[in-house]
This record gives structure tokens, sequence and C-alpha cells, in this order.
């Protein structure tokens, strides 16, 4: 494995990267310039590049509306050294709907596309899933009661160990255990992952929708692993999200227990595909998100 790019202290069990890859700075006409939380692969995260590029283009829309969806391409690995340049486009302004499209740039090469569509909210036909029950495993009442990942990695110094258990803006369990390291357990293309941020996030409600877009790539193409008998660690294993399509349908709070009810329906030609529905602890539906990714398996 590569070498360990070392983590920055003060991210240690804190929003503060979320926060500060929120933090876009305008630069120019419907511009905008981002950094990124330096993790070990040297590559940005694939839900941060996604949250970015939807905050951008919320920036650029008036506050009557908010999104409903985002369609996405990762075009080239972002680096976490470089700012990247999100650049807006909008596309149609309507009494009801705008739509925009974003690309951001990196040393004048494209590394991700996206449009997205934001509404004024009205009222309508309404129903929704609820949280399935097998979202907590028998004998579990609440999500605190499963191991944690920094319980799950105790001891242990793959590359990414420390990454895991300490830098990441949000606690995340799982049920069925987690397979950073150890993918032993039943091979099914199903799992639920719990996920909470470390502190308090700002009651503004647009922080939430971006948080639940940074949250999003973290383990989405996990079933596939699980489902292959694979962990993240295992050497020969690679995995790159391809595109992303997301839903926004309530509004909840990121700071608060949110269960990824997550499957993967097929895998085929070097990609998988894997979906995801994310529900509030009371079991609201906030969102759903369907995303391929290469998937290489030795």
């Amino acid at each position: 494995m590569s070498s360990t790019i070392p983590m920055p202290g003060a991210t240690a069990r804190s929003v503060a990267p979320l926060l500060a890859a929120l933090d876009l700075t305008k630069d120019g006409d419907d511009a905008f310039t981002a950094t990124h939380q330096v993790i070990p692969s040297g590559r940005a995260y694939g839900g941060e590049l996604v949250a970015q590029a939807e905050r951008a283009m919320t920036l650029t829309c008036d506050d009557d509306r908010r999104i409903h969806s985002l369609h996405g391409y990762f075009l080239r690995a972002g680096d976490v050294h470089e700012t990247t340049r999100w650049e807006v486009e909008r596309v149609r302004d309507g009494r009801g709907f705008s739509h925009r499209a974003v690309r951001g740039v990196q040393n004048g090469k494209e590394i991700f596309r996206a449009m997205a569509q934001f509404g004024v909210p009205v009222d309508g036909v309404s129903h929704a899933e609820t949280l399935p029950p097998e979202a907590l495993p028998p004998g579990c009442t609440a999500p605190e009661e499963l191991p944690s990942t920094a319980d799950v990695l105790t001891g242990v110094d793959t590359r990414d160990a420390e990454y895991w258990r300490f830098h990441r803006s949000f606690d995340i369990r799982h049920a069925p255990s987690a397979i950073y390291t150890d993918a032993g357990g039943e091979r099914v293309s199903r799992q639920t992952v719990w996920l909470k941020a470390w502190e308090r996030l700002p009651d503004d409600p647009g922080t939430h929708r971006s948080a639940l877009a940074y949250v999003c790539d973290y383990t989405l193409l996990e079933p596939i692993l699980r489902r292959h008998g694979a962990a993240w660690a295992d050497d020969g294993v690679v995995t790159a999200s391809l595109d992303h399509a997301m839903w926004w349908h309530h509004d909840g709070r990121m700071d608060s227990w949110v269960a990824l009810v997550q499957d993967s329906p097929v895998a085929t030609r070097g990609t998988g595909l894997g979906r995801a529905r994310l529900f509030s602890a009371d079991g609201r539906l906030l969102a759903s998100v369907v995303q391929e990714g290469l998937v290489k398996i030795p």
C-alpha cells in the first residue's frame, strides 16, 4: 500500500472537514473555489465533490427554491492538495423550477460535471416508504449499540485506518458488521450504515441538504464488496465512482442519526450499481441515491 499522508490533528472527530468543504469562496460571476480534506489516498473524496457541486449551484438560486435532484459524472480524480474551481451555468429559471449545470476544474482539467433541478415547494400528493425494521439487527434497539468505526479498527494499522477512525466528520456504524479489513461474514448485497455528525451543525436546512450529499459516497459501493467477500483493505481491491444521481425528499438533521439502507442489484462489465435510501431515525425518507462505480476485486 502507498505511504500514509498525515491527517491534520484538528479534524479528529470534528465536523470541521465537512464545514470547510462547504465553505465556497466566490471567484467571479457564478464561479466559486473550494479546498479539499487531505485523505490518505490523495484523491478528493467523491461525496465532497458532489456536495461542493450542489453547494455551488445552490448559491446561484433564489432562496424560495430548494434542490430536488442532482445528476453528475466523475471525470478525473481530484487532487486533495489542489483548489477546485466550480463554474455554474444558469440553464433556466422558470416560475416554479430552476436548472443549473456546474463543472469542477483543477489545473485546467474538468474533474466533475453535474446538473441539478431546484423547485419552489408546493402542496401535492404525498407518500413515502418508512425505515425498514431490519435496519437494526435483532436485539439492537438503537444505533449507539452498534460497534463504532473506532471500535472495529482498534489496533489496525492499514493505510486508511487512522482516517477511518478519527478524521471523517461522522460517527459511522454498520449493520451487518463493517468490512474495512474483514469480509468474512455472510455474502449479501445489502446493509445499513448509521451515521451522525460528531458535533452540532448549523441550523440552516441548506447545510443539512449539502451534508446529505457529502455522506452518500462513503459506502455506496460497499454492498458490492460485501456480496463478493472483499474488504476495503484487501490488496487489489479498487473502486472508483463513475456517476451519481440523488433526489432530496424531506429535510432532516445530519447531527442526528441517519440510516443509509443500501443494496446492489447488479454488477457487470467491471462496474457495479449501488443504491441507498436515507432515513431519519424516526423513519422519515430524506433522500434517494443511485451510483455506478468501477469495482475490481482480486
